[in-house]
């Protein structure tokens, strides 16, 4: 192999050259040289060794620098997500029950735990998804680096690649200095994709780059950074009708979708209830600093008969409410009264009966969400933000109402 380019020596008038090879702690890291038009003096390699190890040695203590800034940045990043974590996890309770259905959930997650596949967690809102997501992690071989928590529905489009990715200095107005995203937080450990059926086509090509070479750019970075991450997934939406209709990639669902795990809803656990109420009355009593009332069968037997729209964590809501209200060591639970559920409070002797529900097919939902999105922009001469902009008529986020414009392809 030829060092030298020989037409460019030729045409520098280079005569003579002397190199010593950069060595630290026996690795090389390049050579230093000299390329000169005269001769070199004798003498000039022993001096060209003593600057060459100087040279190593500062090359080595620059790359260790910007390797410790870099360890640093990912501890603070991993620190605050711990943090949310740790109180996520005080707040929520543990993995809880002996119904069947939660018994099933327990020997899948007894199977896939240990393995590095990617899981895809289904169930309805406040069934305790995050918390299966935190278990799988916790029996993982990966549990002692960290699960770092993504909601793919709060983060904004326009924050998406700085978020996910990070970003260094000067890459856009307000990046001040370089940031660490979650993708490098969660390295050798897994990321947790809560809602990830919110996330936009876009950036779904970006997340299938991610789970399938684990490589990704910051934000105004060339260099290619490298991930060892396991995915796990959580979605109350039914990502097959989303496929179908175009919203959301299939290979990435099959990316995401490699071992599904479907958590019952409330309703279909009521054996779980008794414990559930136990465990979050002992928890808010401590947390309240407060003698803990007693659940009598009569308590239990009502709690078991309401339907729990918002699954557990209504049923703690319900719990922390009622013991706000509590007086004497008695409680008194009053549930929300939601359109077509039971509205139930302590101590009554009625339930009032369940209003039928029509149940339409995941298509018709998106039809008629699409028609009365449609409705309120009308109305609201495609205002989006401020008072009477569509995003108030609708009670939802304008960040949340301009993502589902897009991705609907309404246009004015």
């Amino acid at each position: 192999m030829e060092v030298i380019d020989h037409d460019w020596a030729e045409r520098e008038q280079i005569t003579s050259f002397g190199g010593q090879p950069l060595i630290f702690r026996g690795e090389i890291m390049g050579v230093l040289a000299i390329f000169s038009r005269r001769h070199l003096r004798e003498g000039i390699l022993p001096t060209l060794r003593i600057v060459a190890d100087h040279a190593a040695i500062a090359i080595a203590n620059a790359r260790a620098f910007e390797k410790i800034t870099q360890l640093k940045s990912q501890l603070e990043v991993e620190n605050i997500y711990l943090k949310e974590e740790f109180h996520t996890a005080q707040a929520y309770g543990d993995l809880i029950g002996q119904s069947p259905a939660h018994q099933k959930v327990l020997q899948q997650i007894d199977l896939v735990a240990p393995t590095s596949a990617s899981v895809l967690i289904l169930g309805e809102t406040g069934t305790g998804k995050e918390l299966i997501a935190r278990e799988l992690h916790r029996r993982s071989q990966r549990h002692k680096k960290p699960l770092i928590k993504v909601n793919c529905a709060a983060v904004p489009r326009e924050l998406w690649n700085s978020e996910f990715l990070g970003h260094v200095k000067g890459a856009f107005t307000g990046a001040i200095k370089d940031r660490m995203g979650r993708l490098m937080a969660a390295d050798g450990g897994s990321m947790f994709l809560d809602e990830v059926g919110e996330t936009s086509l876009e950036h779904q090509s970006k997340l299938l780059r991610i789970i399938q070479e684990g490589e990704f750019e910051r934000v105004g970075e060339e260099k290619t950074q490298k991930v060892n991450i396991r995915f796990i997934s959580a979605t109350n939406r039914s990502l097959d009708n989303a496929v179908e209709i175009g919203q959301f990639r299939k290979d990435l669902y099959y990316r995401l979708n490699v071992f599904p795990i479907e958590v019952a809803p409330l309703r279909h656990r009521v054996e779980d209830i008794p414990l559930l109420a136990d465990y979050f009355l002992n928890l808010i009593a401590r947390k309240m600093k407060r003698t803990r009332p007693k659940l009598t069968r009569k308590h239990i037997e009502k709690l078991q008969s309401y339907d729990w729209p918002g699954n557990i964590r209504e049923l703690q809501n319900v719990l922390e409410r009622a013991m706000i209200r509590s007086r004497s060591g008695t409680i008194d639970f009053e549930l929300q009264n939601i359109p077509g559920y039971t509205t139930l409070s302590f101590p009554t002797s009625k339930i009032q009966e369940e209003k039928p529900i029509e149940v339409l097919p995941e298509m018709e939902m998106l039809r008629r969400q699409r028609e009365n999105t449609m409705a309120a922009l009308r109305r609201s001469n495609w205002k989006i933000y401020g008072a009477g902009g569509a995003a108030e008529l609708l009670g939802i986020k304008p960040t949340t109402l301009t993502s589902r414009i897009k991705k609907m392809g309404l246009e004015r």
